[in-house]
């Protein structure tokens, strides 16, 4: 699998003609733990808060293409970024949960809760209105904070879906990061990928120092946000969130 992000060079050239560096994920890594414990959410009760679930383990599982299927994909406890896996969860059959990860492309994967699975419930949830170049962060459905985002170029558009924030990553020297401050990693990818781009293929919220491309079609894929706006997300957004980008 390609790491890395689509969409996340700051330019308005391509990355090859910007003079950005095609740099992956790579850069930037978890919060310190005491500002960022994982995972960040209260177990899930019946009926429970407004939200949705994520389901978080701490050891090794399986992923299935279907409930009770052939093994799929074997994932570790921590994701490639070293975060705490916690995975949104989009459907549930009895003890088994649909899961976004971005090992499985394109579709929900299944998961055994019985087998070293935690349910924990997310209060938060993300909209992004492509149309409107606009993200909403909502907690407990009423409505919190609403930014505008930069969104992909027209060759390289953002793709809308269903996703979930895998990893919340902050970055060595913002002033110098494509990715500002700070990214909210997701589980998707981008599938129209510039030729000669060498930085990956995952989906992401990030900050950028090009704040005067915040509000155009201008990225990747990416969805960029102002670095005041996205060390906020990083602080109240927990991992698991679900991210729903539609056009």
């Amino acid at each position: 699998m390609a790491t890395g992000g689509a969409g996340c060079g700051t330019g308005d050239e391509s990355p090859s003609q910007s003079g950005e560096p095609d740099v992956p994920f790579a850069v930037v890594s978890p919060p310190p733990a005491s500002t960022a414990p994982a995972p960040a959410v209260a177990p899930a009760r019946a009926p429970g808060p407004p939200g949705s679930l994520a389901a978080y383990t701490r050891r090794t599982v399986i992923l299935r293409a279907r409930p009770g299927g052939a093994p799929e994909v074997r994932l570790k406890p921590r994701t490639e970024f070293d975060s705490p896996r916690v995975m949104g969860v989009v459907g549930r059959r009895g003890r088994w949960v649909a899961v976004l990860v971005p090992e499985v492309r394109g579709r929900p994967a299944w998961l055994d809760t019985r087998r070293g699975v935690e349910l924990i419930r997310t209060r938060f949830a993300i909209d992004v209105d492509l149309s409107q170049r606009r993200l909403t962060l909502r907690r407990d459905g009423r409505e919190v904070a609403r930014t505008t985002v930069a969104i992909g170029r027209p060759a390289t558009p953002t793709p809308p879906g269903r996703y979930a924030v895998t990893d919340k990553l902050v970055t060595r020297k913002p002033t110098d990061s494509p990715y500002g401050c700070c990214v909210l990693a997701l589980s998707g990818h981008q599938p129209e990928i510039l030729q000669n781009w060498g930085g990956g293929d995952r989906l992401a919220i990030h900050s950028t120092r090009a704040e005067q491309t915040i509000g155009q079609a201008a990225s990747l894929g990416c969805l960029r946000a102002a670095m005041p706006v996205m060390r906020r997300l990083v602080r109240l957004v927990p991992l698991g969130t679900l991210v729903r980008v539609r056009s």
